[in-house]
């Protein structure tokens, strides 16, 4: 599958060439938070790449942190931006890329399509980034991504899990490290089925999230025996959830699983509560978009312990037989680490691949990125990776998640899962005893 991928990319590289040589450079003003373009001299700029039109090409990398600072993911911020950090304090401290000391810029996603599509155009416009990681939601992402594609900047997400980004329109410069939810699914329907439940209601936020989720979930749990006794979509910006858990208890499931983020799913969960099926007297299970140390205190300030008892699956933190420095380094900040190792592997492979490919120029990075985690000498800390690139040797890089083989759309072949579940105390921890599930596309 990579020579085709090549040959497309070539192709794609002709055209914009063409493009950018009919269009003589002229770009229109953007409306967002970028403004105008003061009017300096243009950088030379030979690649023709349509990300260097906007002067980025320069020999320094500069990878735009597109993350929520601020929405209903920005519980779990921390343990998305500290990674990114680490990994280019760990790259800086090896050289850098090319030479250069790697430069990070960051933008505010607000889990909104419109906060994080105005904070891109700053990231380009103002900032210049050649590279993007985030942002954080599928949805987010789904959001933005024409305009990331049109730009020509290379993106990698460590959360984003939808199926709908697997056939996304990115001219291939779009790449995830966190698995799909076409794996997560049947993963979370395992867990169901393996406690004993066979007929539970499936309750997922409306969004490409969760109503994805809902059906690979659901056909996972139909495919094994089970009776899904209602699969049904809330608003997450409704305010009242009334009518959405009063079709649960009337369908009556014997486990209810709940696919949201932190703040929705604690209302729907509050919902659940007053009308008799929450966690104390019904199973409840869910997903990584509500791991997280707050929840319990969204859900009820004086009783976090509220959330005790439900039980879920999430992108492992330290896959079964990985072993790799990140992860203890990572462990020491206390930090959630729901998706951690994956953005720290995100940012790697887009150093390493600037490296590999001997330039900023995005369209270069996004040709090398899978090839500097397939065939070649293993390597782990960038450091090592790094020598074996300037010695001309081709590297596999094994990352923090475990392996970083990509398909030739840029996302995991597989899945593996922790099980976790909520304390008395309302924090998590994974199930003692729990072996991770591992899903993937051979089955």
């Amino acid at each position: 599958m990579k020579p085709k991928r090549w040959m497309r990319m070539l192709a794609i590289a002709s055209v914009l060439a063409l493009v950018v040589g009919a269009c003589g450079g002229d770009d229109d003003d953007d409306d967002g938070a970028g403004g105008e373009t003061p009017e300096t001299e243009a950088p030379d700029d030979t690649s023709g790449g349509a990300g260097g039109d906007r002067g980025n090409v320069d020999g320094e990398l500069v990878i735009g942190a597109l993350l929520p600072e601020s929405g209903d993911l920005s519980v779990i911020f921390d343990a998305l931006s500290v990674p990114v950090d680490m990994a280019i304090e760990e790259i800086n401290a090896a050289g850098g890329v090319n030479g250069q000391p790697v430069v990070r810029a960051s933008a505010d996603d607000g889990t909104s399509a419109d906060v994080a599509s105005t904070a891109l155009d700053t990231l380009l416009e103002s900032d210049r980034i050649d590279a993007l990681v985030g942002p954080a939601s599928s949805t987010t992402a789904l959001g933005i991504i024409d305009k990331v594609r049109d730009a020509g900047v290379v993106q990698c997400s460590g959360s984003n899990t939808s199926a709908e980004l697997t056939d996304a329109d990115d001219d291939g410069f779009y790449f995830r490290t966190a698995p799909p939810d076409k794996f997560q699914g049947p993963a979370l329907a395992q867990l169901v089925l393996s406690d004993g439940y066979s007929s539970p209601a499936i309750v997922t936020r409306n969004d490409s999230y969760g109503t994805g989720f809902g059906e690979a979930l659901e056909q996972a749990l139909t495919d094994s025996g089970a009776e899904v006794v209602i699969n049904a979509a809330y608003d997450p910006n409704a305010t009242d959830f009334q009518a959405d858990v009063a079709a649960v208890v009337d369908a009556g499931p014997d486990a209810v699983i709940l696919i949201g983020f932190n703040d929705d799913g604690a209302k729907v969960l509050n919902e659940m509560i007053a009308q008799g099926i929450g966690p104390s007297a019904l199973p409840i299970y869910t997903a990584d978009g509500m791991q997280s140390s707050s929840l319990g205190e969204t859900v009820d300030a004086s009783n976090p312990g509220v959330v005790a008892g439900i039980k879920g699956t999430a992108p492992a933190a330290a896959p079964g037989g990985v072993t790799h420095p990140f992860i203890e380094a990572y462990a020491a900040t206390g930090n959630d680490t729901i998706f951690s190792s994956y953005y720290y592997d995100c940012t790697i492979l887009i150093a390493l691949a600037a490296q590999a490919a001997g330039t900023d120029d995005p369209e270069a990075i996004r040709d090398a990125m899978l090839e500097v985690a397939a065939e070649g000498e293993t390597c782990q800390a960038y450091a090592d990776c790094l020598a074996l690139l300037e010695a001309g040797t081709d590297i596999n890089y094994e990352g923090a998640s475990g392996s970083v083989d990509l398909s030739d759309v840029g996302e995991p072949t597989s899945g593996v899962y922790d099980v976790w579940a909520y304390n008395a105390d309302g924090s998590y921890a994974n199930v003692e005893g729990a072996e991770q599930i591992t899903i993937s596309d051979e089955g």
